[in-house]
């Protein structure tokens, strides 16, 4: 019997030295491994540049009232022949002529307020992008905690499997020597192989999680070292402070409606920007040239003399009768967006609605597990206590004490998952109204 234990542990062995062939990987807290992915993944940086890509939008159109200003200086140099009654002669007077010029661009005076409707669609865009980057600062967290926490799931699963295992041993030793007292059966002693060898494989599974969670969460983080979660974040989730209604409100107010929310007004906006052209345009232009005088020779300030200047100002009023369908379909199409713009702020609503009414049934409903739970492993343990006494003493089956062993460690499996149902519900709340729960 000893022999076929001793097997069994020599084939569970090799896998267990290669879970822990990983390296030393380095602890963190969740708030250190949440502020490196938000710097790190790139959801959050795409959002922060789609940020500074609006910011730079929304100033490109307000400028757009200013006219463009641009200056010029010109020099020439004409040379050769030309024909006097069939004869060449040479050009007469200096080759060089110079040129300045300055000129402002047209000035749109009036343009229906397309341009006063298009600034107010980017800064509704903008407003959209910065509730992105609080989206996406979430999600990467939401992202983080599940993966921190599978590290602790797996820790409390390693802990579990250990215990699970020394209570095996103890139960092999002794149907060890029951057998060799001729009490009892050989069955008995492989049936507590066996367990020693499911609690050995346990604990190799545990560790195999570790190490996918510390992957996961090292992609997360996007350090050059592999890191991990602290063992002092370990024990009870902590309850939720802030009532349901205050929850709803928080949700309703939160980065995905908000965000929805200035996506449905830059589509209102965009409709009275596409209606604009309806309206007539005026702009204004101007001028600005001087010609200096010619010289012989080439000279930076022109030759000497006077200049002469020339001045122009005009104004162009301007209405489009027809433009092949275009401003009617711009128009529709402004519509369309809108209305698609506010079914989605309507559905946004309602989703938020719908997450935190499962996520809170979720949270509630793990947090009386977890009690449930504890209460369950005291039992079992007092149970199997009971039991391994009564094994002990021959008044109970081998049978008898695996039952109680089994409801023990599926008590404990179930206040471990409870635990991660608690804590990946609040996680998820967290990332709905866009807020910490701590």
């Amino acid at each position: 019997m000893k022999n076929a234990a001793v097997k069994a542990m020599m084939v569970l062995a090799p896998a267990a030295l290669f879970a822990q062939a990983g390296g030393e990987a380095r602890a963190i807290s969740l708030d250190e491994a949440i502020r490196l992915a938000q710097l790190n993944q790139p959801a959050a940086i795409q959002a922060r540049n789609a940020l500074r890509t609006g910011q730079a939008s929304v100033t490109s159109t307000l400028l757009g009232y200013l006219p463009s200003l641009s200056i010029g200086q010109s020099a020439s140099q004409r040379g050769g022949t030309t024909l006097v009654q069939g004869v060449p002669l040479p050009l007469t007077g200096n080759p060089w002529s110079y040129g300045r010029s300055l000129s402002f661009g047209s000035v749109q005076l009036f343009d229906g307020m397309q341009r006063w409707n298009n600034y107010r669609t980017q800064q509704a865009n903008l407003h959209a992008s910065e509730a992105a980057v609080v989206t996406s600062q979430y999600q990467v967290a939401l992202n983080v905690k599940t993966a921190y926490y599978n590290i602790l799931t797996a820790r409390e699963q390693q802990a579990a499997s250990e215990r699970q295992l020394e209570q095996a041993q103890q139960q092999l030793a002794v149907a060890t020597a029951k057998m060799a007292a001729g009490s009892a059966t050989r069955t008995d002693s492989l049936s507590a192989a066996i367990q020693v060898g499911n609690a050995r494989q346990a604990i190799i599974n545990a560790q195999n999680a570790i190490a996918n969670a510390n992957a996961q969460l090292t992609r997360y983080v996007a350090t050059a070292y592999t890191v991990t979660a602290l063992p002092s974040d370990s024990g009870d989730v902590a309850p939720i402070a802030v009532d349901e209604a205050t929850l709803m409100r928080m949700a309703l107010e939160g980065p995905s409606v908000r965000q929805a929310a200035a996506q449905a007004a830059a589509a209102q906006a965009a409709i009275r920007a596409a209606r604009a052209p309806y309206l007539p345009t005026l702009s204004v232009s101007a001028s600005l040239g001087q010609t200096l005088p010619t010289s012989p020779t080439f000279q930076w300030n022109g030759g000497s003399g006077a200049a002469t200047e020339s001045k122009s100002l005009s104004f162009s009023l301007n209405y489009q009768l027809f433009n092949g369908y275009q401003r009617e379909a711009n128009v529709v199409a402004a519509r369309v967006g809108q209305e698609n713009a506010e079914a989605n702020l309507r559905d946004q609503k309602f989703l938020a609605q719908q997450n935190l009414t499962t996520f809170l049934n979720n949270f509630h409903t793990a947090m009386l597990s977890i009690e449930l739970n504890k209460l369950q492993i005291a039992a079992a343990q007092e149970n199997l206590r009971v039991v391994q006494q009564q094994y002990n003493l021959g008044t109970k089956q081998l049978l008898d004490l695996l039952t109680a062993q089994a409801s023990l460690d599926n008590a404990r499996a179930a206040l471990i998952q409870s635990r991660q149902t608690a804590r990946l519900a609040k996680a998820n709340i967290e990332a709905l109204i866009g807020q910490d729960l701590k």
